[in-house]
């Protein structure tokens, strides 16, 4: 059996010339990675982002142009009895951004941490974007409390840290460079917009970019600072 995947991004949606959003190259590299041949089952889970109607109808509107069946999981206003089912059903469940603070009580409060863990370990493909990438990891900066802080209790799928946004948004980098530095995250990634890690088990086995230029970072802890190192990315 493949070991557990997880593939880590700061991107996936693309504008669509039909005015709202499609799938971009990190999401279709997600589908290619389910390795399904026809329609792959796409299941999203956008509780970082209150689980919005408007977000679903896009997203239910992008899947039907890329010819994939999708589903959205709601914890806010839950429909589902049963996650474990629901969760099963897909080759592979895109986590959206928005609150990665508010994303994980939520979901252990529902159990679905523990769901997610063993359709990972089972073979599901796991993927998302900022707050949806974050949370597999030990921790990372994030803006969900209405400024720059760093979460440490993540779900620790993979044992380091991320931060996103890293080209965008000025705080973030320095965030991530200062919990490395101090010991209150382990070392991990730094994602600028449209780039992406694949993650077999615990290890980095790929490093994409769905935008020419897009750069992905190493951060480790060196004394009491930090070592980053700009890695070679392959263009999707």
């Amino acid at each position: 059996m493949t070991s557990p995947r997880i593939l880590a991004t700061c991107g996936g949606w693309v504008e669509a010339s039909w005015g709202d959003v499609g799938f971009g190259p990190l999401l279709r590299f997600a589908l290619d990675l389910t390795g399904v041949e026809g329609r792959p089952r796409v299941l999203f889970v956008n509780t970082a982002g209150g689980d919005q109607r408007v977000d679903e109808g896009r997203e239910l509107a992008a899947a039907m142009a890329a010819g994939v069946d999708a589903s959205h999981l709601r914890l806010f206003g839950r429909t589902a009895p049963d996650l474990a089912e629901v969760v099963d059903a897909a080759d592979l469940v895109w986590v959206g951004g928005g609150s990665v603070a508010n994303l994980l009580p939520v979901w252990r409060t529902h159990g679905l941490d523990t769901v997610l863990r063993r359709a990972w370990e089972g073979g599901t493909l796991l993927a998302g974007t900022s707050a949806g990438a974050i949370c597999w990891h030990e921790g990372g900066p994030t803006s969900g409390f209405g400024e720059i802080r760093t979460i440490t209790d993540g779900l620790g799928f993979i044992p380091g840290s991320l931060g996103v946004h890293y080209d965008s948004q000025a705080q973030r980098r320095p965030a991530l460079h200062a919990a490395v530095g101090s010991g209150a995250l382990p070392g991990g990634f730094g994602l600028d917009e449209g780039t992406g890690v694949l993650y077999e088990g615990s290890r980095a086995v790929d490093v994409v970019t769905e935008l020419p230029g897009g750069a992905v970072y190493r951060v480790d802890r060196d004394g009491d600072g930090v070592v980053e190192e700009a890695l070679p990315t392959r263009l999707l």
